[in-house]
């Protein structure tokens, strides 16, 4: 049905008018001469923030180790190896020789050579003895290497140059790997190392054609990828100089969420402005004046986007472990820096080079010009006729293709191991095979038992009747407590060995004496105790961060209805895109996921799905308090529609691009993040809150009452335009 709509007067909305800070900064980041200072502050920020940015990856730190609780069994005994044992800053490297036919006396004679090149040029402690399988096909070393918390090099380094004794003059056919705690180190090391180029150059591909399909300008795209280019650099400056001096963990995947991040959510912002900057060029004249309301009508929206998703992920730093403490601090970084980029040097940079940069499109001013009746023959008009006439049913059908997907969570699978963890063969889960094939599968990661010396005998006995445990022996003892090592009969990362570890746990807490005191350390009680640590923060942080996100929308709206809604229509969108990614991930033959991959998705698809909430609802309210609460939740849908689902595919893009990094992980994150968008984008956003908010009504602002201050004598004057709205 036809019906009439108010259309705001906006003449009378000039930013002369306009008052308080939101005015004044508007003013500022687009003035005609203010304009030329925000860029020098700006190209200032930038030449120190570029060179800072290219030494982020000196200063991650991928050790598993530093990322565990302090309270870990595991992380004390790290602790007590470096107290008493000198074990400070050292990973254990694993060198396997195998040969198929049997180890001949020249391959014995190289294992020889190599231990005593090992020990005298690179190894920072002991070289065992090389031990020998039963059935003569394999051998193998194993000793510490020097590792620096702030320095990966140091580390990846060490085993560089034992790659290079070893495989150097071995015989023909002796297959030789390097395995261990050193080994997986330096292969992450290797997967990360380089991509930071790659990465950024394939998300700002990405986005520039995305854009350029967008505006359909050969000029345009080109300056919002230049300001988000520049956010990102600033942005890893920033972290790099908190990682250097204040203690910021970052690890490789912190450092590349973060160049994600910024891309994504940078174009997002700068989508929103320049769809508002578009408008107003239309009704008026001076392009400052039009920035100058585009930035004062998008920045509350995009004030509210930028603290959601920034206070949401500081909630992390009240996580347990290490690495997700570290990961607030880089991710609300990136977006503060980012924020502030779209909405000062965008705006600047648009003002100083004008309209022109809109070709072959340029907006020119037009009188009585009304974005929504431009639209109304569009898409997103038929899309918002579509709701009006069936919100009942959009908003049931809506639903159910939601819990439908959400039942795919049933496949869920957590407990990755570390042959699972990459996407290409890589010489530490080769070795690990090898070993397993030719000894105990633990023998690459021994357990590490630290018991109080008085203790060490009964501990000794305790261990070895546990079963899982192939064997156990004493090493040393030094500062009152003796080192115990222990190989378990499974790999060190299967649950299996994760099994063992608690058993011993459970045998030594009940043993007599001092032995009681005893801590399991070593790869499997780190592995277990991060899982652990990972469920109690999924316990933790995941109210926390739903609680943050409702007192943001609360704040944002005015209203206490519709953040409940909202906030549960996420949830539900959450649970959908864990379901469809756990079948995807079956499909792809990926099944198992690292259990953090749950926190970090629902951070970012709770803070981001609200994300395009806020700009959706800011706006439909912003045109109730108009036309009315039905006539405003369609007007809202159609006016922005376009632009924030060019958003969201463009965030779900650049999300993909994660997939390029060759680790399970990152492939995992990045197509969970980019489903959950989609699925927000086009669904919840676009369908299910705009026919629930029709089918509440006014009510969805309780206790605000926007619809009634259309009538008030301080509302806009209103002319008409035409528009299908539905019954």
């Amino acid at each position: 049905m036809t019906t009439l709509r108010r259309r705001p007067d906006t003449h009378s909305d000039s930013p002369g008018a306009a008052a308080g800070f939101l005015a004044r900064y508007a003013r500022m980041v687009s003035g005609r001469r203010s304009k030329w200072a925000v860029l020098l502050i700006w190209l200032v920020l930038i030449s120190a923030g570029g060179s800072l940015a290219a030494k982020l990856g000196d200063v991650q730190d991928n050790d598993p180790e530093t990322w565990l609780p302090s309270s870990a069994q595991s992380t004390q005994a790290v602790a007590l190896a470096e107290k008493h044992f000198a074990d400070k800053d050292s990973s254990t490297a694993v060198i396997i020789y195998a040969r198929g036919g049997g180890l001949t006396d020249a391959d014995r004679d190289k294992i020889a050579a190599d231990r005593t090149a090992l020990q005298d040029d690179i190894a920072v402690g002991d070289v065992a003895k090389p031990q020998v399988s039963d059935d003569n096909k394999a051998a193998f070393l194993s000793y510490p290497l020097r590792t620096s918390p702030s320095d990966n090099a140091v580390l990846t380094d060490a085993v560089a140059d034992s790659e290079d004794i070893v495989k150097k003059d071995a015989p023909d056919g002796l297959d030789i790997r390097i395995a261990g705690e050193a080994g997986s180190v330096r292969d992450f090391a290797e997967v990360y190392s380089g991509m930071d180029g790659a990465l950024l150059g394939a998300a700002l591909g990405v986005v520039a054609l995305l854009l350029l399909l967008t505006y359909r300008s050969p000029v345009l795209w080109i300056v919002p990828l230049l300001t988000v280019f520049l956010a990102s650099q600033v942005a890893s400056g920033v972290v790099y100089l908190l990682a250097k001096n204040a203690g910021l963990l970052v690890n490789g995947l912190s450092a590349y969420i973060l160049m994600i991040l910024c891309v994504g959510v940078g174009t997002d912002y700068a989508l929103l402005l320049i769809a508002r900057y578009r408008e107003e060029l239309h009704r008026h004249e001076d392009r400052h004046e039009a920035m100058q309301i585009a930035v004062r009508r998008s920045l509350p929206a995009l004030a509210a986007s930028a603290a959601t998703v920034g206070v949401a992920t500081l909630c992390l730093v009240f996580g347990s472990m290490n690495s997700t403490q570290g990961l607030g601090p880089v991710v609300a970084i990136g977006i503060a820096v980012v924020f502030l980029a779209m909405t000062s040097l965008l705006p600047a940079l648009l003002v100083i080079l004008g309209r022109w940069t809109f070709w072959p499109f340029v907006p020119r001013h037009t009188p009585g010009y009304d974005a929504s009746a431009e639209k109304e023959h569009g898409t997103w008009a038929r899309v918002a006729g579509a709701v009006g006439r069936r919100p009942r049913v959009i908003w049931a059908a809506s639903i159910g293709v939601l819990a439908v997907l959400a039942l795919g969570t049933t496949t869920v699978e957590t407990g990755q191991t570390q042959a699972e963890q990459f996407t290409k063969s890589v010489d530490s889960v080769e070795g690990q095979h090898l070993l397993a094939k030719h000894f105990p599968a633990g023998s690459s990661a021994p357990a590490d038992i630290y018991v109080p010396a008085a203790g060490a005998d009964t501990a000794l006995r305790t261990v070895q009747d546990v079963p899982g445990v192939e064997s156990a022996a004493s090493q040393r003892t030094a500062g009152g407590w003796t080192h115990l090592t222990a190989v378990f009969e499974d790999a060190p990362d299967s649950a299996a060995a994760k099994d063992t570890v608690e058993r011993m746990r459970t045998a030594l807490d009940k043993a007599e004496g001092e032995s009681a005191e005893a801590v399991v350390g070593g790869q499997t009680a780190i592995v277990l105790d991060t899982s652990d640590a990972q469920k109690d923060e999924e316990m933790l942080l995941i109210p926390l961060i739903l609680a943050v996100v409702f007192l943001m929308l609360v704040l944002v709206l005015r209203a206490v209805v519709a953040p409940l809604v909202l906030l549960a229509s996420v949830v539900v969108s959450f649970a959908s895109a864990v379901g469809a990614a756990s079948l995807l991930f079956h499909a792809i033959d990926y099944p198992r996921i690292d259990r953090g991959l749950l926190l970090i998705g629902f951070l970012f698809l709770v803070a981001l799905g609200v994300d395009y909430t806020i700009f959706l609802m800011a706006r439909v309210r912003e045109e109730v308090k108009l036309r009315g609460h039905r006539e405003g939740t369609l007007t809202g849908l159609t006016v922005t529609g376009g632009v924030i689902t060019s958003a969201g595919v463009v965030l779900a893009a650049t999300f993909c691009v994660l997939a390029a990094i060759p680790t399970v992980n990152s492939l995992q994150q990045g197509l969970l993040i980019a489903i959950g968008i989609l699925l927000d984008t086009f669904l919840v956003r676009s369908l299910l809150i705009p026919a629930l908010s029709l089918s509440i009504g006014p009510r969805i602002w309780r206790p605000g009452h926007p619809e009634d201050e259309a009538s008030l004598p301080s509302a806009r004057p209103a002319q008409t335009a035409r528009v299908d709205v539905g019954t």
